[in-house]
């Protein structure tokens, strides 16, 4: 049975070091709870607290890392089912494979690490690059990597059935950790030994049974590997759901350690068509991939699935917000109006992009409302005279314009008496209640 943050507290050295990278033992023992942190990062724990404190000390699905030149990914530390239940912590990574019997691959790599997108402020981009030794042969597979990592600094997933060429392109890797696919019945103790020397991540794929994956990946860690990927081996709609289900709710609600780890999918492996891969995708990347290895790209599909990934590992308790403070728009003159609206970002965005899209200049003054809309805002005490104010000051907007001319939004009317009187010497006025009406209202009112 786990234990609670205040049990854990008492097997602890207490001395509030902060070595652990936590304030107070207190707290490092709530995120040992909470399974957010690792006992290992105690360094004064002793042995005998070590054996009682084993269940409560890894988060119940292992992080997993890879990195190459700097940039890495990370999959796994998930403590819940269900994101309203807390938040998920680390966004499923997405890669693209790419075979090494395929043409100009430096060239195909940089299309997959230029594609990125904005998204209410957030740039969205691909992960990585699965690279596959399609041709069989370890010394071809070994160019394409080579290939892959004189182009891009993207991390890297390598897939292979012949251990030989893993050592091939762990040659040419030149420094980067990738993760292994895959270790199966047939060469695990070969894959294990590869991955122990490589210090690199090691992917255990299994037959459809979660026993016998569970066996895989046990035999394997006896031998020392640590950082393990599952592969459950289904590939369909069905199948893949239940597999994924299961391993999750084991390892979180049971605690089964054995399949505490993330895992892979291969959406374009599951369906009929290619057509079909971004609708697998989609539901893996809500239930429950760690890793996902797409065979077919194109920017629409890429964008989605971004998309989607960026609002389910958006922790819902927090909504998406700007930073406070005074935002340019199409090069604004001293006389240009001032508008005023709050820092949740898809009402940021709505007001400056129908501005910017209308090639009206104007200053857009961004109130800190703690990421509320304008009228969640207001209605919770957020958006006032006092804050708005606040903003007219601390942005000094009046060293940068002629003309004191304010614009709130229409839905807010009721504080122009306030906000007039929070501002001598400004003239307010009340601007349209919708986003899309403003350019129109400022045409009228130049």
């Amino acid at each position: 049975m786990a234990l609670t943050g205040l049990q854990i507290y008492k097997l602890l050295p207490q001395t509030n070091c902060k070595e652990c990278g936590f304030p107070t033992c207190l707290a490092f023992a709530m995120k040992l709870a909470a399974k957010q942190a690792e006992l290992a990062a105690c360094p004064y724990v002793s042995e005998a607290s070590k054996q009682q404190l084993e269940a409560a000390s890894a988060p119940p699905v292992r992080l997993i890392t890879l990195s190459t030149d700097g940039r890495k990914v990370e999959s796994g530390n998930e403590i819940v089912l269900f994101r309203h239940e807390k938040t998920f912590y680390h966004p499923v990574p997405i890669f693209v494979r790419v075979k090494d019997t395929d043409a100009d691959l430096a060239a195909k790599a940089k299309e997959l690490d230029a594609f990125a997108v904005d998204y209410v402020g957030i740039k969205l981009h691909l992960d990585g690059i699965a690279i596959e030794n399609a041709s069989g042969d370890p010394a071809q597979f070994a160019a394409a990597v080579e290939a892959v990592r004189g182009a891009v600094g993207m991390p890297l997933i390598f897939i292979a059935k012949d251990p030989a060429a893993f050592e091939a392109a762990m040659a040419k890797a030149n420094g980067a950790i990738p993760l292994l696919y895959a270790a199966d019945a047939s060469n695990w103790q070969a894959m294990a030994d590869i991955a122990k020397k490589s210090k690199a991540p090691l992917a255990v794929k299994g037959d459809g049974t979660l026993e016998s994956l569970a066996n895989l990946a046990e035999q394997i860690k006896a031998a020392g590997v640590e950082d393990l990927v599952l592969d459950p081996g289904a590939r369909g709609f069905l199948d893949t759901l239940t597999l994924a289900t299961q391993i999750r709710r084991l390892a979180i609600k049971k605690n089964f350690r054995l399949l505490g780890y993330p895992i892979i999918t291969f959406p374009g492996e599951g369906v009929a068509s290619s057509d079909e891969e971004p609708v697998l995708a989609v539901q893996q990347i809500g239930k429950y991939a760690g890793f996902i290895v797409l065979d077919h790209f194109t920017p629409a599909r890429a964008y989605a699935l971004l998309v989607l990934r960026q609002n389910i590992y958006t922790d819902p308790q927090k909504p998406i917000q700007v930073k406070p403070g005074l935002y340019e728009i199409n090069s604004p003159k001293p006389e240009s109006p001032v508008l005023v609206t709050t820092n949740f970002s898809i009402t940021y965005f709505a007001v400056s992009n129908e501005v910017e899209g209308a090639g009206l200049p104007a200053w857009l003054l961004v109130a800190d409302a703690e990421g509320m809309s304008v009228l969640t805002a207001w209605a919770a005490g957020k958006f006032d005279a006092d804050r708005i104010a606040k903003g007219v000051k601390t942005t000094s907007v009046e060293s940068k314009i002629s003309r004191k001319r304010l614009v709130l939004p229409g839905v807010v009317a009721v504080l122009m008496g306030e906000v007039e009187e929070a501002l001598p010497g400004w003239q307010i006025e009340v601007g349209p209640r919708e986003a899309i009406d403003i350019p129109a209202f400022l045409k009228l009112k130049p």
